[in-house]
């Protein structure tokens, strides 16, 4: 668990994360002047249904997906140095090749977080304060892979205004 929240009560982490998902919610709303509607809609449904099937997947398989989760960690800090240092390149063929890498690295982090959650609630009783902490980080672990899922789409699938 990240440190900070062992700090809080529950209370406060469950604040924290509705208080940071609506600001997420109202940064979110800039892609309207960006992106055509039809487009933002269409993709929120297809990574509503990637993300759904894929937590299922994590959620069912027998295959332990532990021994993933350090390589999609290490393609996410991939993927951010590629981002910043596409900034200054502003290659447009690293811009497909980080949006498609992204879609691929959030797949596999949904899947792997889902199985973390579920052997998590097997040895956790979440009637307790550390318990609903637990429940706190693995609902931010989800909505993170979720929003950055439907970002990396977007820009492969939006249309622009």
């Amino acid at each position: 668990m990240v440190i900070g929240i062992k700090k809080m009560s529950a209370a406060v982490a469950i604040g924290a994360f509705f208080f940071y998902s609506a600001l997420t919610g109202l940064t979110m709303a800039s892609i309207f002047l960006i992106y055509t509607g039809t487009s933002i809609a269409s993709t929120f449904f297809i990574c509503a249904a990637m993300f759904g099937s894929v937590s299922v997947f994590g959620y069912v398989t027998k295959m332990d997906l532990s021994k993933f989760g350090t390589f999609f960690f290490m393609g996410l800090i991939g993927l951010i140095i590629a981002s910043v240092v596409n900034i200054f390149l502003n290659s447009p063929t690293l811009y497909w090749i980080i949006s498609y890498a992204g879609v691929l690295i959030f797949v596999g982090l949904t899947a792997y977080d889902t199985q973390r959650i579920k052997q998590m609630s097997q040895s956790m009783d979440f009637d307790t304060e550390d318990g609903k902490k637990a429940a706190v980080m693995g609902s931010l672990m989800l909505y993170l892979d979720f929003i950055n899922m439907f970002l990396f789409l977007l820009r492969i699938m939006g249309d622009r205004k």
